[in-house]
């Protein structure tokens, strides 16, 4: 629900953190990731797939919410970041987001970690 903003105004809705541990680029999305804020997520999973790193670990510890928009996003740069030898790797979801990717069998085509920790060790 978009609680009476449109347009950009939803942008403030999801806010995403990305630097590199050791040979991990890690995401973290924080806030709602829906139609509206997906190309926020879209473009640093891109912009460090084409740097060469093919590794992605997404902190989701943070995202309150992910429809099916978030999920296509994340769908797709697992399949590039595995055409580049890499992968995603979700890490540290909260119930409500984890029952989404339950819901849609996402979850069998991602590695998933119960904690960021976890995910840079694998």
């Amino acid at each position: 629900m978009d609680r009476g903003t449109v347009g950009s105004a939803n942008q403030g809705r999801l806010r995403v953190e990305v630097r590199t541990v050791g040979r991990s680029e890690v995401v973290t999305p924080a806030g709602e990731l829906d139609h509206h804020t997906a190309d926020l997520l879209r473009e640093p999973l891109e912009a460090a797939l084409d740097q060469g790193r093919a590794r992605l670990v997404v902190d989701c510890s943070q995202l309150e919410f992910c429809d099916s928009t978030g999920l296509n996003v994340l769908l797709g740069a697992r399949l590039k970041a595995e055409a580049a030898g890499g992968g995603v790797h979700l890490a540290g979801m909260l119930p409500v987001v984890a029952r989404v990717f339950e819901i849609t069998g996402a979850e069998a085509v991602f590695t998933v970690h119960d904690t960021l920790d976890e995910a840079l060790a694998d």
